[in-house]
């Protein structure tokens, strides 16, 4: 980067105060390393090959990220703070991760702590990228880089518009009741999702509904419910989510569920993960749910 920036070998042995030979066989040992040019031979001022551009822009990013890194180390070791960043899907805040991040500052008040929306699949790609730290999410999605871990199995249940005549059952209903139903699901993209999963559900119940409505987000399928537009499929945990002209009822169907898995990158043994895990499975016990079933 000097070489290039000075575009003169003398003046950069200077700037980087060595001398100029050792300078030059660097420079050649690294287009060794290489295996390409990246500086032309006899150029006054020095001119850099196609290649040589190419491995300074990048030399040029990557040496600043280093300097951000340095930079957000010593803020971190100044302010004697840690980050920590949850990744979730949007129906794991009417359960029991609230009060799992209340739970955790509590525990680590010094910690600062981000909670970024994101699909299951989305959760994957931010973990390697180290963008978040632990992800909950519903897909039992297989990466080599990803260890995840089955927390529970949710019920599902329906949300009807309040008007709706199945409402007038006492007993459970069944997805066979939604047959010829416009069925609204969720979330659109990106896919494979939990709108799969629910699809996947009427499949092999041998139930196919009028019609499918596929939306951006819970909230939007509620206020479809809400307007009569069709049914939704909704984790339990979402009944919390009081809205007009929503009712929830049970379905009979023992296998209609939806798993809550935790997930973190390969290997990651650290004291916030295993401080997540133990506040976990601390008030599984407490509302008496089996871990992992």
């Amino acid at each position: 980067m000097a070489v290039a920036r000075e575009r003169n070998f003398t003046r950069a042995a200077e700037v980087l105060r060595v001398a100029q030979p050792p300078l030059s066989r660097q420079i050649q040992q690294l287009e060794g390393e290489l295996g390409v040019t990246l500086i032309e031979r006899g150029s006054r001022p020095v001119r850099l090959t196609a290649a040589g551009r190419l491995f300074y822009e990048q030399a040029v990013q990557i040496l600043e990220r280093v300097d951000e890194l340095r930079s957000m180390s010593r803020r971190l070791h100044e302010t004697d703070q840690t980050h920590f960043s949850i990744g979730f899907v949007g129906s794991t805040l009417y359960g029991y991760l609230p009060e799992v991040v209340r739970r955790y500052r509590a525990a680590r008040p010094k910690v600062e702590i981000t909670l970024l929306e994101f699909t299951t699949l989305e959760q994957i790609a931010a973990l390697k990228e180290g963008r978040i730290d632990v992800g909950f999410g519903r897909i039992p999605f297989d990466d080599p880089a990803v260890d995840r871990l089955l927390l529970r199995n949710e019920k599902l249940i329906t949300a009807l518009p309040s008007a709706h005549p199945l409402l007038a059952r006492r007993s459970p209903l069944q997805l066979a009741d939604f047959a010829d139903e416009p069925l609204v699901v969720y979330p659109k993209s990106p896919r494979p999702s939990y709108a799969d999963q629910v699809l996947a559900l009427f499949r092999e119940s041998g139930v196919k509904p009028s019609a499918v409505y596929e939306v951006r987000e819970l909230q939007t399928a509620l206020g479809l419910v809400a307007a009569e537009t069709g049914v939704c499929i909704v984790p339990a945990s979402v009944e919390r989510l009081r809205r007009d002209n929503v009712v929830y009822r049970p379905l009979a169907e023992v296998g209609a569920v939806s798993p809550i898995i935790m997930s973190t990158r390969k290997g990651d043994e650290s004291t916030e993960i295993k401080l997540i895990l133990k506040l976990l499975r601390e008030l599984y016990r407490k509302e008496k749910i089996a871990f992992g079933a």
